[in-house]
């Protein structure tokens, strides 16, 4: 046991040998990472005070190679969770999620990154001529990340899609971004059947006859 301490020792400090400059968190690991390239290595903290009206925050994930990759968690500087973002190659690519200070999910944001070695992406488009016929198509992406796929708002009270956009390499889907009806708003819009039927019966008279309830004449 102890020659197994001994050389989980020695790889940790040569690994950190390999290091320009790190720093170690309160449970001994190696955080902070810049290689001898000068380069961000491995995990991070990354910390942002408030500066002219703009809020700090706090964010931690991972860097190959001086950029971020995977999913990344923000904080805002009291310790709430804001957002879960995902890069790949240094830029935003998948889904994004947003919160409330209280934990809600606000929204969802879907993002395709560009490969900066190869910026061209096959796709599938609809054939505009066929009905349910696909064609693949080479798309060279000009920019490093779009817009691509489904964007949801919520409303943080209930939890319900309150409108819902969607994007193919950066253009908006025509139709999309119209406010969704609610489970809930459809369910307080509905009206009894015996209200419904009341208000057919009694519509255009100018006064009804309505008891309350009450024992008296």
């Amino acid at each position: 046991m102890r020659y197994i301490i001994i050389l989980l020792l020695f790889s940790s400090l040569q690994s950190r040998a390999q290091l320009k400059n790190f720093i170690i968190s309160v449970k001994g690991d190696t955080l902070n990472r810049i290689d001898n390239n000068n380069k961000k290595q491995g995990p991070w903290v990354v910390h942002v005070d408030a500066l002219r009206g703009e809020q700090g925050y706090e964010e931690e994930g991972y860097f190959a190679d001086d950029k971020k990759e995977g999913a990344w968690r923000k904080y805002n500087l009291v310790g709430d969770l804001t957002a879960i973002e995902n890069y790949k190659w240094g830029e935003k690519d998948g889904k994004q999620q947003y919160y409330t200070k209280m934990g809600d999910i606000l929204r969802e944001e879907s993002w395709r990154a560009t490969n900066p070695e190869n910026p061209y992406d096959t796709v599938q488009v609809p054939d505009p001529a066929i009905p349910d016929k696909w064609e693949t198509k080479v798309v060279k992406l000009e920019v490093a990340t779009v817009a691509h796929g489904a964007w949801k708002f919520y409303d943080p009270n209930t939890g319900f899609i309150t409108k819902e956009e969607h994007y193919f390499f950066g253009q908006k889907e025509k139709g999309t971004g119209n406010t969704v009806a609610t489970a809930a708003s459809e369910k307080t819009a509905e009206k009894p059947k015996a209200v419904t039927e009341w208000e057919k019966k009694n519509s255009g008279k100018k006064k009804v006859k309505v008891r309350d309830g009450s024992t008296g004449y």
